[in-house]
């Protein structure tokens, strides 16, 4: 009888777990050849009071159905739901990873501290343009023409008389434009040049110094980077300035310090360049040379934190290798 088809489903329903148990027996009472769609079509036999009667029993019935079958779905769907919530759950009481601290890296760390030092000493911080004209990288700064470092193999040139800068000192130039003496400004920046290896990476970090005063002198620079070294390296380290080569300063040396190699023998070491201004530096910006005189020095940020940390390789700093900037 049509009037047992809920009563069947509803005992069905209750056996039923799964949405593929669920499509059969949808399939099993409304599918093309389902139970209730069979007996609709033999309605077809009937007469047209018999239709009248039989027809909207048949659809209160189909309804009643689907209602059922899609109150087992979510049902289902339920249940599903909360299982998967409960295999997943978390345990509050459990202790948390905890957080990972960051730290600073070691460029910046050796930045902030030459930053530091010279700050005590009165100098003050100028930024400048890592994009310079030749003027300023080289010309101004009494580099000639058939200089090595002019050279495309040594720098990173961009067109219209443009270039990376392969130093900071065209600070020097910038500063001394546009300010009179006495002067004490550092600069540090990021610098360029086309060279790569384990001691030298194409973009590094230097720091510019600059001083012009009047009776500025050679020992003034001596003392003042000297207490440098003993600030950043500690009071113990040796030091020796030693004559070298720079065009925009005369006299010109290089800094040395005392240091332990990896034979566990002493050497020396260079961490700087400096010297005394060179006078055509000044008439470049037309500051008398007669009245005043300056010192500038310049050192690589990566060379110092390779020797202060012991560092072999300048590419460590740029891998962004946690294993590495984890000792920091």
């Amino acid at each position: 009888m049509i009037k047992d088809f809920v009563p069947k489903i509803k005992i069905e329903l209750d056996k039923i777990n799964s949405e593929n148990e669920l499509m059969n027996l949808k399939s099993k009472y409304l599918g093309k050849k389902g139970e209730l769609t069979e007996f609709t079509n033999s309605l077809k036999s009937l007469t047209i009071e018999e239709k009248k009667v039989q027809g909207p029993l048949i659809n209160t019935i189909k309804k009643e159905i689907e209602s059922l079958l899609s109150n087992k779905s979510k049902e289902i769907k339920r249940l599903l739901i909360n299982k998967k919530l409960s295999d997943e759950k978390i345990d509050i009481s459990l202790p948390s990873r905890g957080k990972r601290r960051g730290s600073i890296h070691p460029i910046s760390k050796v930045l902030i501290d030459i930053t530091k030092i010279f700050s005590e000493f009165g100098f003050e911080v100028f930024d400048g343009p890592e994009i310079e004209s030749d003027y300023y990288n080289f010309e101004a700064l009494n580099i000639p023409a058939d200089h090595p470092a002019r050279d495309m193999q040594d720098t990173f040139y961009l067109g219209n008389n443009n270039l990376l800068r392969t130093h900071t000192s065209p600070m020097q130039i910038r500063i001394m434009e546009t300010n009179k003496p006495p002067l004490k400004i550092i600069s540090p920046g990021k610098v360029y040049r086309c060279d790569s290896d384990v001691t030298h990476t194409p973009m590094f970090n230097q720091i510019e110094g600059l001083l012009v005063d009047r009776d500025v002198s050679f020992a003034h620079l001596k003392g003042i980077l000297n207490e440098f070294i003993y600030r950043f390296f500690g009071s113990q380290i040796k030091t020796r300035f030693r004559p070298s080569y720079f065009p925009f300063t005369e006299p010109s040396a290089e800094l040395d310090i005392e240091w332990i190699n990896k034979s566990g023998e002493k050497s020396w070491m260079e961490v700087l360049g400096c010297g005394m201004v060179n006078p055509k530096v000044f008439e470049s910006v037309k500051f008398d040379s007669n009245e005043f005189t300056g010192l500038a020095f310049g050192m690589g940020i990566e060379r110092l934190a390779m020797i202060k940390y012991g560092i072999t390789d300048i590419r460590y700093f740029y891998q962004n290798d946690l294993k590495f900037l984890n000792q920091f």
